[in-house]
């Protein structure tokens, strides 16, 4: 049974992203935004105003249009050290079906 999006259809919907998108054509084209106010296309036209002034909105329209950064992974609790893993013990362990009491065995 195929499970997923079937093959050749498009990508779910991301209304923000295509608003974004168009404004910005328009933005770079010169042209003023003639969606009605309220709208998500003049919201979009709102945040690509401000991403020319502020960093926050810029960042907001970079991760709509070129998704979110991964997240860096730190380690420790002061977030200084790196993450170190290491291998403090390797125990083999038996189990007999039918035996009630299995325990580690060494060797």
């Amino acid at each position: 049974m195929p499970r997923g999006r079937p093959a050749g259809s498009p990508n779910k919907d991301k209304p923000v992203r295509d608003a974004l998108r168009m404004e910005a054509v328009l933005a770079a084209e010169g042209r003023k935004c003639t969606a009605p106010k309220g709208s998500l296309r003049h919201a979009a036209r709102q945040l690509l105003i401000r991403a020319g002034e502020e960093t926050a909105a810029f960042r907001e329209v970079g991760d709509r249009l070129d998704g979110k950064p991964a997240q860096a992974i730190i380690g420790g609790e002061d977030g200084d050290n790196p993450i170190a893993m290491r291998v403090t013990a390797i125990e083999h362990i038996i189990v007999r079906p039918g035996d009630r009491k299995t325990e580690p065995r060494n060797g």
